[in-house]
């Protein structure tokens, strides 16, 4: 079974210069949990929800909530996303996707073209409910 056939076709992303308040709004109202960061189309990084609760004040939202506190959101996407990328293409089968989560211990793969375009991204999810739905397809 190739990644293409479970990717996640439906790609959010944001650039480098967008603010983190977007990143929080898109995390807030979605069930994304990365997002991929994009500069002329090309895939140049991506940020997680974890990266964004690093890296903003833990007081947001609170009664205790300080104008420094939301200036946090103002920090940039270059200055918090991850540059060591790790992609599949959507030729590669499941188990060598399973074999890179393995090593890498990242928690998404994007899928790009040879340009470096995105076209899909898969999870551990993706992969758990690939075995599930159709264990008779992974074959080693």
């Amino acid at each position: 079974m190739l990644v293409s056939s479970i990717m996640t076709q439906r790609l959010v992303s944001v650039e480098m210069d967008d603010k983190l308040d977007v990143v929080k709004e898109i995390f807030d109202n979605t069930r994304f949990h990365h997002l991929l960061v994009l500069e002329d189309k090309k895939l140049v990084g991506l940020v997680s929800d974890r990266d964004l609760l690093k890296s903003i004040s833990p007081y947001l939202g609170t009664a205790a909530e300080t104008s420094r506190d939301t200036a946090s959101l103002n920090k940039k996407v270059h200055q918090v996303m991850n540059r060591a990328l790790v992609t599949l293409s959507p030729d590669s089968s499941v188990f060598e996707a399973i074999k890179v989560f393995n090593k890498y211990h990242v928690t998404c793969l994007p899928i790009v073209d040879n340009n470096n375009e995105p076209l899909g991204i898969i999870t551990w999810k993706d992969i758990l409910k690939a075995i599930e739905d159709k264990p008779n397809e992974l074959t080693i």
